[in-house]
């Protein structure tokens, strides 16, 4: 009879087995410690650091969040109290209505500013292809300005956009008087002994190079790209540093846990996904099911299969990262075959 590492370990294989596979990185662990896996197979090892892309939007979040406990922000203020070095004026006009100026910082956590998506709107594209491009806070909002918004501020529905986190990265670094690599290695990767995560900088060079992400079966190489999603998108870490990571968030260390009934008032954003404060929630309907209760998870993903993510029904930390871009809700698919496995 096998256990459940062998398990996940065959399921690691199964998983590389299909096309477009070129390094798959799966931690499991159960918050009362009884598991503990971790499994690399392909390019990498374990221990390999890896982009985490858009999982980068919690750490975001969450010194937005201790700001707010600290007084030095309210997550009602608008954000051109904070950003009145970048220029709004027309980044948000909804059937004739000039929001730009009214935008709150809550909206964009929520992702429900209705601002446009930069990264969708072309960049994604450029990803594939392996185009790289610097921009900067400046050139975001130069791409969105006089595009049409999702919709109104608040339209009770969330539409994710990578260009709230760039701002809110942009709200961090004046509020706290650091660059947001700083900010996060301060307030998130010293406190919580991520001694392997960082905000990426092409111009530093790390110890260890991250792991390359495909499109297909090509090797990306995107330096200036990544170094320019920041607070969206641009951190790398380990398997090992983002469990450290959703122990403390889940465990309420990081910012007051009292904040969590705000943030996982879930919006519907696209089918199956709903989103919080920096949070995805993700959960197939019985319908879908055949009337099976399926497993509910918790955190972010990345465009390029990164995950971390807590199932509260069987208390699991699941991090790691599928290394490909081709197909973007892969780590939906393969999470519940994880879940599945552990009694």
């Amino acid at each position: 009879m096998t256990g459940p590492e062998e398990s996940l370990q065959a399921l690691l294989r199964e998983e590389f087995e299909k096309p477009h596979s070129n390094s798959i990185l799966l931690s499991v662990h159960s918050g009362d410690g009884r598991l503990s896996f971790q499994g690399a197979i392909g390019e990498g090892t374990p221990d390999s650091p890896y982009f985490v892309a858009s999982v980068t939007k919690m750490f975001t979040a969450t010194v937005i969040m201790q700001l707010a406990d600290e007084g030095l922000l309210e997550l009602n203020d608008p954000i051109e109290k904070y950003l009145s070095h970048l220029s709004l004026n027309g980044i948000h006009i909804y059937k004739g209505t000039d929001y730009s100026n009214d935008l709150k910082i809550y909206q964009l956590l929520h992702q429900t500013s209705g601002l446009a998506d930069y990264f969708a709107d072309g960049l994604n594209e450029d990803f594939k292809k392996n185009q790289d491009r610097s921009y900067s806070v400046e050139d975001v909002l130069e791409l969105i300005r006089g595009k049409a918004p999702f919709a109104a501020p608040d339209s009770g529905k969330s539409h994710y956009s990578d260009t709230n986190y760039q701002l809110l990265g942009a709200v961090i670094e004046v509020v706290t008087d650091l660059t947001l690599v700083e900010a996060f290695r301060e307030r998130i990767f010293e406190p919580t002994e991520m001694a392997d995560t960082y905000l990426y900088d092409h111009k530093v060079p790390p110890a260890v190079e991250p792991l390359p992400f495909y499109c297909n079966n090509t090797s990306l190489s995107l330096p200036l790209a990544m170094t320019s999603e920041r607070g969206a998108g641009g951190a790398v870490s380990t398997m090992a540093d983002s469990h450290r990571f959703l122990r403390a968030y889940f465990e309420g260390r990081l910012f007051k846990k009292a904040h969590f009934e705000k943030m996982t008032t879930w919006n519907r954003m696209f089918f199956p996904m709903h989103y919080g404060y920096g949070l995805w929630r993700f959960q197939l309907p019985r319908w879908l099911t055949l009337f099976r209760k399926m497993p509910e998870f918790i955190g972010h993903a990345g465009v390029n299969g990164a995950m971390a993510f807590y199932n509260p029904d069987k208390d699991l930390y699941i991090t790691g990262t599928l290394n490909q871009l081709d197909d973007p809700a892969r780590q939906f698919k393969f999470m519940p075959k994880i879940v599945g496995l552990i009694e």
